[in-house]
């Protein structure tokens, strides 16, 4: 065994109370990995590896309960005071272990698989989250508030979250389709496939995403746009504002949504992340993709 895990295995046995969740318990739920996570009490030290997870978690009331947090934890901004135990590439194993956490929220396409592997091994509850989806957003609030003992908050606030999607579903969905290309970003030029939470709010909103055909995150070049033609173009870039690169479209004037002014953006954090406040940008998103119907 290397040193670093043989020293990690031996803080986490001495650590008190560390202990794997009992299987027969009632709080148990099965995460997107098919993994039934069971906790012999609610969760009283949880750190989230995800902003969402961490937004959702402040959501439930369970604020008090998290003790340590991914980079870019910045909303709301209370979990800007939480210690951070990693980014995306990496984590920090050691700080994660000293935190003793109860239940560790994890995100899959968003952590080293290789650390949470050697997390699990250690004997600490993972819960492992792929949200693709809004549904799958109240889900996971269901789910998170069943594990932090906060489960009518959980049942509550994915009522409500479902209730609002419904509502913009009647109000936009059965309207006049309209194409969209959504743009992540532009060097390299990525934007959005089929399995994707943005993906959903378009086709929420009545839209056609024009590459909805491809896997997640797929790189494109200006050719495919063009052929595809779409009649609006949403862009968001690393902040609020709309990025620069956005108005290199006006040099295609050929394409519907450059000739209709159906150039929009939208804060990148209320359709990127999984939380709450994905509500408001599939609001904003069906707004904008009603702009391109009048």
């Amino acid at each position: 065994m290397p040193v670093l895990s043989r020293a990690l295995m031996m803080i986490a046995l001495l650590l008190p109370g560390f202990a794997a969740g009992n299987a027969d318990n009632a709080l148990s739920v099965t995460d997107d990995n098919g993994t039934r996570i069971s906790l012999d009490a609610p969760a009283r030290r949880i750190i989230s590896l995800a902003p969402s997870m961490t937004e959702l978690l402040f959501s439930l009331g369970a604020d008090q309960q998290l003790v340590g947090v991914m980079d870019y934890s910045d909303y709301p901004p209370a979990a800007l005071t939480l210690p951070v135990v990693g980014r995306y590439d990496s984590l920090d194993m050691e700080r994660i272990v000293a935190l003793q956490p109860d239940l560790i929220v994890a995100w899959r396409s968003g952590n080293p698989r290789g650390a949470l592997n050697r997390l699990e091994a250690l004997g600490f509850p993972v819960y492992v989250a792929e949200p693709d989806s809004l549904h799958s957003i109240g889900e996971h609030l269901e789910r998170l508030g069943i594990l932090s003992g906060h489960p009518s908050q959980g049942t509550e606030l994915k009522r409500q979250f479902s209730a609002r999607v419904r509502q913009l579903r009647e109000e936009f969905g059965g309207k006049e389709a309209v194409s969209v290309f959504y743009q992540v970003w532009h060097a390299p030029m990525i934007s959005v496939g089929g399995q994707e939470l943005i993906n959903d709010m378009i086709q929420l909103c009545g839209g056609v995403n024009i590459f909805a055909g491809l896997p997640v995150g797929p790189k494109v070049n200006l050719e495919d746009v063009l052929a595809r033609n779409p009649q609006v173009i949403i862009a968001s870039g690393s902040s609020a504002e709309a990025p620069d690169w956005l108005d290199e479209w006006l040099r295609w004037p050929q394409l519907d949504a450059v000739a209709g002014q159906h150039l929009y953006v939208i804060p990148p954090d209320l359709v990127q992340r999984h939380s709450i406040r994905a509500l408001q940008g599939a609001r904003q998103m069906c707004g904008h993709i009603d702009q391109a119907r009048s």
